[in-house]
């Protein structure tokens, strides 16, 4: 085996990890994972949360990935891949998209895509490491976020994590043969307390 290919052998058995929590980890994505993230995609217990359900090939979920690394380069959006951090199981994913650093505001989404993780604080703390990175990273002040009104689950995590509600379109979203209302929350810099980064970035202590 040549030296590239123990490389890429030694990458997809450990992923790097760029904010460490209790319970999660959040690290780079990667394109090894795109078979799960083409498993995601097709999760329509997922997708009710998200848009409108419907299938996605394997060559779409790829485009979509190549498309991230490139908006990434233009420093519009950031993409983590959230993992458990006791086993490094990869088990969703995290953004912040639409970043403007002149007005110091992004939106944020979040994915769980793994089952067995849902309902079990994952969301709440990837949520909050990922609010962290972009107050404390990035020196962002306002992320926003929209979510439906039937989704319960959704408004718990964002709340606990951080985020409040500032408004609502009524009756905009249809779902089980009834309009709902599409719920805006947000969260500022001033009204959120660093977990994990105020610890890391810091200026150097001036020796003597």
């Amino acid at each position: 085996m040549d030296s590239l290919s123990e490389q890429q052998q030694q990458a997809s058995e450990k992923p790097i990890i760029n904010i460490t929590g209790e319970k999660v980890a959040l690290g780079p994505i990667r394109r090894d994972q795109v078979p799960l993230f083409y498993r995601w995609a097709n999760d329509f217990n997922v997708l009710r949360t998200l848009h409108i359900p419907r299938p996605s090939t394997f060559e779409e979920n790829l485009a979509f990935f190549e498309r991230d690394v490139e908006d990434e380069k233009r420093r519009t959006v950031v993409h983590f891949t959230v993992y458990d951090r006791a086993s490094l199981t990869p088990i969703g994913r995290v953004d912040l998209e639409e970043i403007n650093h002149r007005d110091r505001r992004a939106e944020f989404g979040i994915e769980i895509g793994e089952p067995d993780y849902r309902g079990r604080g994952y969301g709440t703390e990837a949520t909050r490491l990922m609010l962290d990175y972009a107050f404390t990273g990035l020196g962002l002040h306002n992320i926003g976020l929209y979510t439906w009104e039937y989704n319960l689950a959704a408004q718990a995590v964002y709340k606990k994590a951080g985020f409040r509600e500032v408004g609502r379109r009524r009756q905009a979203k249809f779902m089980g043969g009834k309009l709902w209302d599409i719920i805006y929350m947000d969260c500022l810099s001033t009204e959120f307390v660093s977990p994990v980064l105020s610890k890391i970035m810091v200026p150097d202590e001036v020796r003597s």
